[in-house]
């Protein structure tokens, strides 16, 4: 009897295994089409709203207040040859000097230390800024920079509030995204 019963409980276990299993791999949410996710937010590329200037002209793209929870305009190019090759974007004063600042007027405080990030198999850093000046095109500003060797992607994300680290997510989710790093591969020549 006591054969009979492990028998009865081992097939018993194994069975309630599979079908937790099975629940588990029919109930993930990709398999639901109607369940509801996360909404995500919604980057348009728009027109480069700037001059060309020694650094050529990069990609513009928006996100609503709907859909990033304040207006965010973000501005992407790359520097070819401009980033430390030895140490990339490692520090505060390397993410300054790659900085795109004269976007958007030059006037800025930096409103506590950078971050580092990473962006696809590229390192980096994000900080945030104020934008004190009159006539700014928003309130605040995060600069991130990330490099491939010598060459560096910099961004500059124009929030219209001085929150700008709330968007960071939002915005490096995007800098991460098939768009963005297509669009990096190409112009860096990779």
């Amino acid at each position: 009897m006591t054969r009979k019963r492990t028998i009865i409980v081992a097939v018993a276990a194994l069975l309630a295994g599979a079908a937790t299993a099975a629940v588990a791999w029919f109930a993930s949410p990709e398999r639901l089409p109607w369940v509801a996710r996360a909404a995500e937010p919604l980057w348009t590329e728009t027109q480069w709203p700037f001059l060309t200037d020694q650094w050529g002209k990069g990609k513009a793209f928006r996100c609503s207040a709907a859909d990033c929870g304040t207006e965010v305009s973000l501005y992407v190019r790359a520097k070819i040859g401009f980033c430390n090759c030895t140490t990339g974007v490692a520090d505060d004063a390397e993410l300054e000097r790659l900085s795109d600042f004269d976007l958007v007027g030059n006037d800025v405080a930096a409103l506590g230390d950078g971050r580092p990030i990473s962006v696809a198999w590229m390192k980096g850093r994000s900080r945030a800024y104020g934008l004190p000046g009159k006539n700014r095109p928003g309130g605040a500003a995060l600069s991130i920079a990330f490099n491939d060797r010598c060459d560096a992607i910099v961004a500059t994300a124009v929030v219209g509030r001085d929150r700008p680290i709330a968007v960071e997510p939002a915005v490096i989710d995007f800098l991460n995204s098939k768009t963005v790093l297509r669009w990096a591969e190409v112009t860096l020549g990779l």
